[in-house]
């Protein structure tokens, strides 16, 4: 699934995943981060199907 381009723009980035960890840590939702690939860098989703991928 590919993500909007009209989303990407309303998340946060992050350069890597280990910055995005620790966001997602502060908060009550279990967040997960993936590439994005309209942009190239992290977003958090709270989505467990279809986007989010282990990243290495």
């Amino acid at each position: 699934m590919r993500t909007r381009l009209s989303i990407c723009r309303r998340k946060r980035r992050f350069a890597d995943t280990r910055e995005a960890i620790d966001f997602a840590q502060g908060h009550d939702l279990p967040l997960w981060p993936y590439r994005c690939d309209r942009c190239g860098m992290i977003h958090l989703t709270s989505r467990r199907k279809g986007k989010w991928r282990p990243l290495s």
